[in-house]
C-alpha cells in the first residue's frame, strides 16, 4: 500500500520526467536537495548545487531526451527518507550530429524530505540498451 510521502515521490519523479523532456536545468534544480549527487554512467558524481547544475548543463548541451519513466518501486524507509526504482526509455538526439537513437535505463533514486518537498538526494542510472558493436 503507497502511503503519502510515496505519492508525493512519485509526483517528484514525473516532475523529474517532465523537466528531462524539457531540458529545463531549472526545474531540475528544483527537484534536488541542496547536497545532492548525481552519479551519471560513465562519469565522475557531481556533489552539490554547482557540480550538479553544471553537469545538468553539459547533458542539455549535448542531448535532448524524450523518454518516459515507469516507477517500479517508492519505498519510504524512515520519516525523511525514500528510494524509488525506475526504468526509463524514450530517444535521445545527439545536438552535434542531429542523430537520434533508442535510449533505455535504469535509475535508483534516493529522496530527502526537505520541510515539506521531496528532494533528490542522490540519482544514479545505467543503460538497459545492448552494446553498440
Amino acid at each position: 500500500m503507497i502511503n503519502t510521502n510515496e505519492r508525493a515521490v512519485a509526483a517528484a519523479l514525473a516532475k523529474y520526467e517532465e523537466a528531462l523532456n524539457q531540458s529545463d536545468i531549472e526545474e531540475v534544480m528544483k527537484l534536488y536537495a541542496s547536497d545532492g549527487v548525481f552519479m551519471p554512467q560513465n562519469s565522475p558524481s557531481s556533489v552539490g548545487t554547482a557540480a550538479v547544475r553544471n553537469a545538468y548543463v553539459a547533458v542539455f548541451n549535448a542531448i535532448k531526451l524524450t523518454v518516459k519513466f515507469d516507477v517500479a518501486e517508492v519505498h519510504q524507509v524512515a520519516p525523511e527518507w525514500a528510494f524509488a526504482r525506475t526504468n526509463s526509455k524514450g530517444t535521445v538526439k545527439i545536438h552535434a550530429t542531429g542523430e537520434t537513437s533508442p535510449e533505455g535505463n535504469q535509475e535508483l533514486f534516493v529522496f530527502q524530505k526537505v520541510g515539506e518537498a521531496w528532494k533528490i538526494a542522490r540519482y544514479c542510472f545505467s543503460t538497459t540498451n545492448p552494446p553498440q558493436g
